[in-house]
């Protein structure tokens, strides 16, 4: 089990600020859950381009206002407490903040940590090689015994 409070994970390596957005990664692809868990912060401002092409993502407004316009069809939906939207078909979209608006999302695949959007709107997604070799390493310091038993491992691995 573990517990982390999102005052301890600002202005961390876990605190991503980009063009548009404050994401706090409450849980990333290192944390071995399958999914990533953010704190989105998404300023009031000009709509931002979004297209996540090789990620799932879902959002739960807790604050704020926003619209929300998918590129694809033109439909433009209100976004506010209690609102979730679903990208599940890797949608092209646009998202307006008409006040500071605060999400928390989910990322399937799960992030890294470190991505920020390309100019595509899109993230960059590690190849799985990349992926599965990362994970090894991770799991395999999570378990070793000593840190001598860790460099081990990893040398190993590399």
């Amino acid at each position: 089990m573990k517990i982390r409070n999102i005052k301890s994970l600002q202005g961390t390596e876990r605190h991503v600020k980009g063009v548009g957005f404050d994401s706090i990664r409450v849980l990333l692809e290192k944390d071995g859950m399958g999914f990533s868990l953010h704190k989105t912060i998404i300023p009031k401002g000009e709509p931002q381009h979004w297209h996540y092409k090789d990620h799932l993502e879902a959002c739960y407004c807790i604050k704020g206002l926003g619209v929300i316009t998918n590129l694809d069809t033109g439909e433009s939906f209100t976004i506010k407490p209690d609102t979730t939207y679903i990208l599940d078909q890797h949608d092209d979209h646009t998202f307006q903040a008409l006040e500071d608006t605060v999400l928390i999302s989910v990322f399937n695949p799960p992030v890294t940590g470190n991505e920020i959007h390309n100019e595509d709107g899109s993230y960059e997604l590690i190849s799985t090689e990349k992926r599965s070799k990362a994970i090894d390493i991770v799991t395999a310091v999570n378990n070793a015994d000593s840190n001598y038993d860790a460099i081990e491992t990893i040398e190993t691995l590399i």
